[in-house]
């Protein structure tokens, strides 16, 4: 697929961009209405392709924790029987809680951990069916409060009595810049693996006590502007990380509900990386 139709959707997805301007732009880039309604299944997530099932070795539910004053945090959770376990905190992408990001809490509980993936729009009662509606709600978030919310999701895992003390997090896009900002805030933070999420204050870097496992897709340049200021930020303040760049994937890479964007090599190798840390660190 044309890489300025890619560009446009990424443009669509973070940026305050109508849909009707997006498949105005859109046919403009195609040359037809009819082409680029066309191109959209391969364009929108299909959750459809969301490999969420029942595990019988899995225990998957809903619950609910104390968030900032006054907020009541929704979040799903999963994690096998057993022992203690390492504990995960699984933050979305800026569409809220889906059936994918449900999909990757399975899969991290497959792998032996307690996960949960807290709905960062549960302030507005929680994430609509409707992935435009739930862009615009995002805009709404108080920052500060949106942030003590995962923090107290942290604290959550941290004393919860099936879990063993040590906790990571691993965010996606919007979840990915969140990622670092817990990383920056929790000092009791172990592990924490960013996808394709905005960097921070290179300010704020000396202050991450945990092992950050950094994911970045090698075609998403408004992502990579700002990876050689962090980087540089990280080797000078001794935080312990590593980084890759995944030449030839798109941002959102690892989402495999959205075709066009999906690169299942790199999501692969991305995931084998982060269990690896998750290993080291959580078990």
């Amino acid at each position: 697929m044309d890489q300025r139709i890619i560009n446009l959707f990424d443009e669509y997805t973070h940026e305050p961009l109508t849909r009707k301007e997006f498949i105005t732009r859109l046919a403009k880039l195609t040359g037809s209405l009819t082409l680029a309604m066309s191109l959209l299944p391969m364009l929108e997530n299909n959750y459809a392709q969301a490999a969420t099932v029942a595990d019988k070795d899995i225990k998957a539910e809903y619950i609910t924790y104390a968030g900032a004053e006054g907020v009541t945090m929704k979040a799903f959770q999963a994690r096998p029987e057993g022992k203690k376990l390492g504990t995960v905190l699984v933050i979305h992408e800026n569409r809220g809680l889906n059936p994918h990001i449900k999909d990757v809490t399975m899969r991290v509980a497959q792998a032996g951990y307690l996960a949960i993936a807290p709905d960062a729009l549960s302030p507005f009662g929680g994430t609509p069916i409707n992935e435009d509606e739930a862009r615009a709600m995002f805009s709404k978030l108080d920052a500060q409060q949106n942030l003590t919310n995962f923090l107290k999701g942290l604290e959550y895992l941290q004393k919860h009595k099936k879990g063993n003390g040590k906790t990571g997090c691993v965010g996606f896009c919007w979840g990915g810049a969140l990622a670092a900002q817990l990383a920056i805030h929790s000092p009791d933070l172990d592990a924490a693996v960013a996808y394709y999420g905005r960097q921070p204050e290179v300010a704020d870097v000396p202050k991450i006590k945990a092992e950050l496992l950094l994911h970045y897709g090698g075609l998403d340049e408004r992502v990579n502007a700002g990876i050689p200021a962090f980087e540089q930020a990280l080797k000078a303040s001794n935080v312990q990380y590593q980084l890759f760049v995944y030449e030839g994937a798109n941002h959102a890479f690892n989402n495999n509900t959205s075709p066009a964007r999906y690169n299942e090599a790199a999501a692969n190798l991305a995931w084998d990386r982060t269990l690896d840390l998750f290993k080291r660190k959580l078990k």
